[in-house]
């Protein structure tokens, strides 16, 4: 099965503590840095839509894309609710990003980098979003970091709703280089409950690396930033943000 194809229905409800209203005053925050002027923001593999939505709302026209259907079935409902201007929706991979116009900025949420598990296409993913940024715009996306994933190895993770049941369970040991987490999904249906299974697999980027591909991508300024922190990274951080800025 294909990620996210089980879990899209759900997963609004097993996330509802990341706060997406935090995730965008901070990257707000960002992009009020920027040496160019934000109107037109991509926001790379967008999922269920929420922080595109919200975008769109404060007045950003928004540019949403996604490799999953059914994630993206999801934010199409919300794009309808959405009061003025709804994001443009595009089911696409990260690597073969192809839009009709550039964009002043780039954000990419939720770990999602480290979905793309090969060094070649995370190459490809960042030359993409360099090729269709303007000038004196903004790539900012954050990481899971090594240590946060390699302490999810032999652990299980437990998450209970009402019409959901959710079992994770992490593989990932101190020397590999892609975290593999198996997901258990038990979803009420009537009377009954149904069982689905997804593999997510998330690569260990170490952030020396990701700053020597962003560079080769042509990146003029590589900047590091703590969890939803305007400060460099301290030891430890489970979160790691990263802006980078195409020369103007």
């Amino acid at each position: 099965m294909a990620v996210y194809e089980a879990l899209a229905r759900f997963y609004d409800s097993l996330t509802g503590d990341v706060g997406y209203e935090a995730w965008a005053d901070y990257l707000e925050r960002h992009l009020k840095k920027s040496r160019r002027s934000v109107r037109t923001v991509l926001d790379l593999a967008c999922g269920t839509g929420t922080l595109s939505c919200i975008l769109a709302e404060r007045g950003y026209e928004v540019v949403a894309v996604d490799a999953s259907s059914e994630m993206l079935a999801v934010a199409a409902g919300k794009a309808r609710r959405v009061a003025g201007e709804a994001p443009l929706l595009l089911c696409q991979r990260m690597e073969r990003l192809d839009l009709y116009d550039t964009v002043d900025a780039c954000v990419c949420a939720l770990d999602s980098i480290n979905y793309v598990t090969d060094a070649r296409t995370l190459r490809r993913v960042f030359a993409r979003v360099f090729l269709f940024l303007n000038p004196g715009g903004r790539f900012i996306f954050d990481i899971d970091t090594p240590a946060k994933l390699r302490a999810m190895d032999g652990q299980v993770y437990l998450d209970e709703r009402e019409d959901v049941y959710c079992v994770w369970r992490g593989d990932c040991g101190a020397r590999r280089k892609v975290c593999a987490l198996a997901m258990d999904l038990f979803r009420r249906e009537g009377g009954v409950w149904l069982r689905e299974t997804e593999e997510h697999r998330e690569r260990v980027w170490e952030p020396e690396e990701l700053e020597e591909m962003l560079r080769g991508a042509g990146f003029s300024s590589v900047r590091q930033y703590g969890a939803l922190r305007m400060r460099a990274p301290k030891p430890g951080e489970q979160r790691i943000f990263f802006v980078a800025e195409k020369e103007l």
